[in-house]
């Protein structure tokens, strides 16, 4: 009776194999039905990003539509995508600022995406593409060195992935020229430079190794061997939070590392025989408004307002815990001039280099063209009324520290100028900690 049991129990188990192999059938037949309607219809996108270098774009089977034509050109259900640096050149003057977070038009960014919608190089949305940016220049700061990451689409299905041995020549050809495709819809005042496969932990901020400026500057009468003097002060990891604008709210560690400063001729001269300068800063990372205090105070000393001495005084913070009350230096004349990555060497074909030295050339021709027209109005100014002008050298400086900086230029620089207030008599601004204590008291308020 045992023996009959155990064969009923075999039979059994032998039927409901079988059933689960015809089952396995009817699926598989299933899914090669559907996967032959996916190949038939226009499909929503839904963008999964692997951790490799190059990820791709699969279709979803909702919202399905058979295509009207059968003829006409199918949509490839894969599309390549991989991870890149852009290298950026832009020029300031109109724009509010790199970042587009303020919700003021236009900034540098939000030009760069509208251009990466109407080449339909961007894949999803912004918060899709793992954006990041470098750094985060202010309103009317121009840059020649920016440098921006993101997912972008790719001629190429595979590549392996990113290598440290760079981008060979065949991927190169196959690859979509970036630089030319976004300059053709970019304004002239935006420009792509170069792009460079990177991996996916690459991060355009966190990544960055050092970030060199630099600031332009007509000599007119500074004492610029007492601003060498006093810029070499800078060099070295300090608490730079007298020399910015203070976020208690977000940062909490002012140090940052300087590792190179210099002041120097540019060998270029203006219609007055004035000499133009530049402060070129390198350093780690800077704080918000960083570079605009220091060449500030630089300028003080070099009109012989302050001593270069006020620069230790004011890296000192634990005798100078507030920040004296003064103006920064104006955004315009300033160039995030270099960001430095490891391993990373920028693409830019010969067409693509070729049509970007036509678009500078013609417009440092179009500028000296401007600047001709307004040679001729100064000139007229000259010799108005049988009667020769002397312009004031300080109006060279209005602009940079505004009416009561600029005042008394000619004057000697041993002999204090009478509208100068010294900066440690000044005012000061809330000092970090207090600032966080009120931001602490808020927040216990509202809780």
């Amino acid at each position: 009776m045992a023996s009959v049991d155990g064969r009923d129990l075999v039979s059994e188990l032998q039927a409901q194999v079988l059933a689960l192999r015809n089952r396995v059938e009817e699926l598989e037949k299933e899914n090669e039905r559907l996967c032959s309607q996916l190949s038939r219809c226009r499909c929503s996108k839904d963008v999964n990003i692997p951790s490799a270098g190059l990820f791709v774009e699969n279709s979803s089977p909702t919202n399905c539509e058979p295509r009207e034509k059968p003829g006409c050109q199918e949509r490839s259900q894969q599309r390549a995508g991989r991870y890149v640096a852009l290298k950026i050149m832009y020029f300031g003057q109109r724009f509010y600022g790199f970042a587009s977070e303020a919700q003021m038009d236009p900034t540098i960014e939000s030009e760069i995406f509208k251009a990466l919608e109407r080449t339909k190089l961007l894949i999803g949305t912004k918060e899709d593409s793992r954006y990041s940016r470098c750094g985060r220049t202010d309103k009317g700061v121009s840059s020649t060195g920016q440098v921006i990451s993101l997912y972008l689409r790719s001629n190429l299905k595979d590549t392996g992935g990113y290598t440290k041995n760079h981008t060979t020549t065949l991927e190169v050809r196959g690859e979509i020229d970036y630089v030319r495709v976004l300059n053709r819809v970019l304004p002239g005042d935006i420009r792509v430079i170069g792009w460079c496969p990177v991996p996916t932990d690459f991060h355009s901020r966190f990544s960055c190794l050092s970030r060199e400026y630099r600031y332009l500057f007509w000599k007119g009468n500074l004492d610029v061997l007492a601003m060498q003097q006093a810029a070499m002060k800078f060099i070295g990891e300090y608490d730079f939070r007298n020399f910015c604008k203070m976020d208690a709210a977000n940062v909490n560690n002012y140090k940052r590392r300087i590792t190179f400063f210099d002041i120097s001729s540019l060998d270029r001269r203006s219609i007055d025989v004035d000499e133009l300068w530049a402060m070129t800063i390198k350093g780690s990372a800077f704080l918000w408004h960083q570079v605009r205090c220091m060449v500030a105070v630089l300028f003080m000393v070099g009109h012989g307002f302050e001593s270069p001495d006020v620069i230790d005084i004011l890296l000192d913070t634990k005798k100078t815990p507030r920040k004296p009350q003064y103006n920064m230096a104006p955004e315009l004349p300033l160039i995030l001039r270099f960001c430095e990555f490891e391993d990373l060497e920028f693409i830019c074909s010969s067409e693509a280099r070729r049509t970007l030295h036509e678009h500078l050339k013609n417009e440092v021709q179009r500028h000296m063209l401007q600047a001709a027209i307004f040679n001729e109005a100064l000139s007229c100014l000259l010799t108005a009324g049988g009667h020769e002008f002397s312009l004031d050298s300080g109006l060279i400086f209005t602009c940079a520290f505004g009416k009561e900086e600029a005042a008394g230029q000619s004057s000697v620089f041993s002999r204090k100028n009478k509208g100068h207030i010294p900066l440690l008599r000044r005012a000061t601004e809330p000092s970090y900690e207090e600032r966080r204590a009120k931001l602490d008291m808020k927040a216990c308020r509202k809780s």
